[in-house]
């Protein structure tokens, strides 16, 4: 790693930082508004984050031509994601509610990440600002990484496909012609789905600062709610099936948005993570729903119950109507395993994505048929494209390590002394990016305010660990990372 291209990469953290703390200033009008005084609060952390930013921009601004490869691209999507999250938690340190360093940082990790895992209380009486800057955290970390990719780099003379390649779910595919088409194509479907939640969310009686601030959470699958309760504080079914439709809509591709908007959708677009994921989607619904219904429950109630917190976890959103670590063994269970299925690849959603499960099955089983026939020639293909054994042995390296690091962060929670349950669903939510665990720290009716500080720095690692999807970050601690 040469000394030109950690410059570069220093430099690219100030682009990042001046964005975030302009971003910052956006609840500081709130606030200023609302006449709530941490606008203060937001305008300082705005004024400092701009001086460090301008001083990584203009002590190491250099052109990217020549430094830009993939060893390049994993340090500044590792650096960006730990600076934004340590500048971004300066509001809440400096806010009247005078949040502690470790809750600060992990409420920015968990907000960036889109995780939805607080450490906070009393949401419902917060000062506006802080709400809306929680749900901002969501809403640019949920498109950040492709942000980035697309539209900053390219701008700087460098080509920003090369580092959208570091996020190993991208199998998408090129659907536009130039880097910058495509970039503006997924930030209008981002914008647009955003405004069509909020839009949708206020006609079925939610008010419009918590309805803009839950659209932002909800195509983010972020699940940051205004409220202690989440989105259960209303009790509406019009707003649940809103935001059930559009939890969906955040874990679907967002290319598939763009292609089938620039290419008129064409039946040829059909991504085919999308119909393995819906038919999961319900079949949990349905398993959830028979269960709930044979323990005493309500159908319609079931029903209902079932579907918003399945997919809350299934998009790996956060929000919850009710505590489904109550609901018996089996609910439990299925909640546990859904962990581990994410959405689609190129959503914003979490964990292990759906074309990474249909590779592993579909290699395991022609595994299978070749040991009944050796000599047969079995040709898999994804989405129209042969896949060859350098894909397949990096999705089975994908699932190996995802495992390991499930299994050692969660001895490591367990050490601090928390208990099997809440450690494990803990972890496994952080790598998910889920929010909502199944023990009696962090379930639906709690939060993770009482764990302690070294168990809340682990589950920020598993946070930004399932968000960069291993990887990417492992790649940096590699010794021969950094030789020339």
């Amino acid at each position: 790693m040469t000394g030109n291209r950690l410059q570069f990469v220093l430099y690219v953290n100030g682009i990042c930082l001046f964005a975030l703390a302009g971003v910052m200033l956006a609840p500081a009008v709130i606030d200023f508004g609302y006449g709530n005084r941490d606008w203060a609060a937001f305008l300082t952390a705005s004024a400092f984050t701009g001086v460090v930013a301008a001083f990584l921009f203009i002590t190491f601004r250099r052109p990217g031509e020549g430094v830009l490869d993939r060893r390049t691209g994993y340090l500044i999507t590792t650096s960006s994601w730990i600076s934004a999250s340590f500048f971004g938690a300066i509001p809440f340190i400096f806010s009247s509610r005078h949040v502690g360093f470790t809750d600060a940082i992990f409420e920015t990790v968990s907000g960036l990440t889109t995780t939805g895992a607080t450490v906070l209380h009393g949401l419902d009486n917060f000062p506006p600002g802080l709400l809306l800057w929680r749900s901002l955290l969501h809403w640019i970390g949920g498109i950040g990484i492709i942000v980035m990719a697309l539209s900053m780099l390219p701008a700087l003379g460098v080509g920003g496909m090369q580092l959208f390649q570091s996020e190993s779910s991208d199998v998408s595919g090129k659907a536009f012609p130039k880097v910058k088409q495509f970039a503006q194509a997924i930030g209008i479907v981002y914008v647009s789905l955003t405004a069509a939640n909020t839009a949708l969310l206020v006609l079925a009686g939610m008010p419009l600062f918590d309805a803009v601030n839950t659209a932002m959470a909800t195509i983010a699958t972020g699940g940051f709610s205004t409220k202690d309760a989440s989105i259960g504080f209303y009790n509406s079914v019009p707003i649940e099936l809103v935001t059930i439709v559009f939890m969906i809509a955040g874990a679907l591709p967002l290319a598939f948005y763009a292609k089938f908007i620039v290419q008129r959708g064409r039946s040829g677009l059909i991504d085919e993570q999308i119909a393995p994921f819906l038919k999961i989607w319900a079949l949990m619904v349905a398993l959830t729903t028979a269960w709930n219904i044979a323990h005493g429950m309500v159908p319609a109630h079931a029903l209902r119950v079932s579907a918003f917190n399945v997919t809350s976890i299934i998009t790996d959103t956060g929000f919850a109507t009710d505590d489904f670590s109550r609901w018996g063994s089996f609910a439990v269970g299925i909640f546990f395993v859904l962990y581990f299925i994410g959405g689609c690849a190129g959503s914003t959603a979490g964990s292990i994505k759906i074309f990474r499960w249909q590779l592993l099955l579909s290699g395991s089983l022609r595994h299978l048929r070749l040991l009944l026939s050796p000599n047969r020639v079995i040709a898999l293909t994804y989405q129209g494209k042969p896949v060859g054994e350098g894909t397949l042995g990096a999705v089975r390296n994908f699932f190996f390590m995802y495992l390991m690091t499930f299994a050692i962060l969660s001895l490591a929670v367990m050490a601090t002394g928390l208990d099997f349950i809440s450690s494990t669903s803990g972890v496994a939510e952080a790598m998910a990016n889920a929010g909502l665990g199944l023990g009696p720290v962090g379930n639906p009716a709690t939060n993770f305010e009482n764990m302690a500080p070294l168990a809340k720095w682990i589950i920020m690692l598993a946070m930004i660990l399932g968000r960069l999807e291993l990887a990417t970050v492992y790649a940096v601690f590699l010794p021969e990372f950094w030789r020339r």
